[in-house]
């Protein structure tokens, strides 16, 4: 499988999973939002739960809602299952399964000159999404209570693009009763909203880069998990085609499975010496001439 066929089908699973997980058609035209068994379960990329078409939680949502119980319980089952998935292929989740992550690829893609941001800044700025993790999706719900001791799921609700995306705005439009109760919250994350799209067409995945939390938590397991990027020393040219081709300005050469990584295999597709592969168990994804080929 040559590379732009790589690139293809990285796009369709991606498409694909974004329409799979929200396949719920009735909640588009009546604007309601599933509740169904599905729900009990959480997709492993950003999706947010009142999403119309939503079929599973969003793992960031789910989080806080546990620990927005009045008996300040831990989300075990969450961060299990988050940590499991994270074990296994680290980031590529938000390669090839973020739906929120295609709308700011395709954002991308318009012709407009690109903002090339200092890598100082931009390393600092990288830092964020740990912050956003550790205070607004752990910290905050877990230990804040307002006068009635309830919780607040605080990213979901101040900070989040993607819920106003996919669970706000189609709501808003959908139902006559919730236009009319709009308010400052719902502007504000609307401001936020625009402003990471119109972000998103200078920046590649900017939310990605800078402020998301489940990208922050997988990262945490990039240099252990299953899925790992392979670098073949004696096969390298120092060409830094690599690094060159990867949107995520990853160091290749030095740091391969980088906490920035998140899979794409753009690497891969552009080392002309086949010295990068996806590697894991049995198999690995060789150069873009190489395909998909069994490990001796």
């Amino acid at each position: 499988m040559r590379g732009k066929h790589i690139a293809a089908l990285r796009k369709a699973v991606q498409a694909g999973w974004g329409v799979l997980s929200n396949a719920y058609v009735t909640g588009f035209i009546k604007g309601t939002i599933y509740q169904g068994p599905l729900k009990n379960f959480c997709v492993p990329g950003m999706n947010c739960y009142s999403c119309p078409g939503a079929l599973g939680s969003c793992p960031i949502g789910a989080m806080q809602s546990i620990f927005d119980a009045r008996k300040r319980r831990f989300a075990f089952s969450v961060v299990g299952y988050l940590a499991a998935v994270g074990l296994l292929v680290g980031r590529f989740v938000c390669g090839w399964l973020c739906v929120f992550g295609l709308i700011q690829e395709l954002l991308y893609k318009i012709p407009v000159p690109k903002l090339k941001i200092a890598e100082k800044p931009d390393r600092a700025l990288r830092y964020v999404k740990y912050a956003v993790l550790l205070i607004l999706v752990f910290a905050l719900p877990f230990f804040w209570r307002d006068s009635l001791g309830i919780g607040e799921p605080f990213f979901c609700k101040f900070l989040c693009p993607v819920g106003t995306l996919e669970g706000g705005v189609p709501l808003v439009l959908l139902r006559q009763e919730l236009r009319s109760a709009v308010g400052f919250l719902f502007r504000w994350k609307l401001i936020l909203l625009i402003l990471t799209v119109l972000a998103s067409v200078f920046i590649h995945r900017p939310f990605c880069k800078y402020l998301c939390p489940l990208g922050a938590f997988y990262s945490l397991f990039q240099k252990i998990s299953f899925l790992r990027l392979k670098l073949d020393g004696d096969r390298c040219v120092s060409c830094g085609k690599c690094e060159k081709s990867c949107p995520m300005e990853v160091h290749v050469k030095s740091d391969p499975n980088s906490a920035e990584c998140i899979r794409c295999g753009a690497c891969v597709r552009s080392c002309p010496a086949g010295a990068l592969s996806f590697s894991g168990g049995a198999w690995s994804m060789k150069d873009p001439a190489g395909g998909l080929a069994k490990k001796k």
